[in-house]
């Protein structure tokens, strides 16, 4: 049985990826400091290198998907981004350039928000990134460096758009639409509801994943994307339709980000030219699926 070494495997998408990877044949190894029920774990600090070298020692993955990452824009400590999403991904490849087996790929997700605030047009992995935040410049700065793993690691690298589904934390703005919605709250306090964003269904994000490790994509960086936006005032209509009440928005200036992105949507035809497949789900359907949970 191949073995695959999942970083964030406890984590919203990590536990996707585990779901996925153990259908496809795989033995799903944890790495980190948590790990989802009837999966492997090691235990492990990626952020210390001494820890992560330690920890790897001895491992031979024949896959790896590195999903490890402070993901949440709001986070209150900027600094933590850095430690988390420079220096562990850091730690890990270096980790993993020592190790007696190179893997066959090793996927690594940084995010779309390194685009920045460009609004009106379809973005494509070619654009120059302009992130306008901490957690963006820290995906940026993790990309950097990991660009200097290409000639000696098989890598690539994915740039995913906006992705929800069932479990997603509720600090996440479509979540936190749907639960106030399965409570039956008469209002919800959201910041701009007219941003838009390229959402794909969580199930699809992976169904991407898994493509890209099975292809022959190497020293490469992919959007993982619809194609298409919809609006959090959107997501806000369907959600009525759905539960069929309507919901009082009321809209909190602490909730306005200062440099939020007004429109971001991404290029899919990379992704369809390596693999075949790109995310396809309907909102109204991923919206449905989160409801009923």
């Amino acid at each position: 049985m191949p073995t695959a070494l999942v970083t964030g495997a406890a984590g919203f998408t990590g536990k996707y990826v585990v779901d996925a990877l153990t259908r496809r044949g795989y033995r799903a190894l944890g790495i980190g400091l948590g790990s989802p029920p009837g999966s492997d774990c090691i235990t492990c600090d990626l952020t210390d290198k001494a820890d992560t070298q330690k920890s790897l020692r001895g491992v031979t993955p024949d896959v790896v998907v590195h999903l490890a990452a402070l993901a949440f824009v709001g986070e209150g400590d900027p600094e933590n981004f850095y430690r988390v999403n420079v220096f562990g991904t850091t730690n890990l490849l270096e980790a993993l350039a020592e190790g007696d087996r190179t893997p066959s790929r090793i996927l690594i997700a940084s995010s779309a928000n390194v685009y920045g605030n460009i609004s009106g047009r379809e973005l494509s992995e070619d654009i120059c990134p302009a992130p306008v935040n901490h957690y963006a410049a820290s995906k940026l700065a993790m990309e950097h460096m990991v660009r200097t793993w290409f000639d000696r690691l098989p890598i690539v690298m994915t740039r995913p758009f906006n992705y929800t589904g069932p479990g997603q934390d509720e600090r996440f703005v479509v979540p936190k639409i749907v639960n106030h919605f399965k409570r039956r709250a008469s209002s919800i306090q959201l910041g701009d509801t007219t941003v838009e964003r390229d959402f794909s269904d969580v199930e699809d994000l992976v169904e991407a994943y898994m493509r890209l490790l099975e292809s022959d994509a190497r020293s490469e960086v992919v959007n993982i994307c619809s194609g298409k936006t919809v609006s959090v005032a959107d997501i806000v209509a369907e959600m009525n339709t759905i539960a069929g009440y309507e919901i009082t928005v009321e809209t909190q200036q602490q909730l306005l980000r200062k440099n939020d992105i007004s429109r971001l949507v991404g290029s899919n035809r990379k992704l369809r030219n390596l693999t075949g497949f790109v995310p396809s789900t309907p909102i109204q359907q991923t919206l449905q699926r989160m409801y009923a949970k």
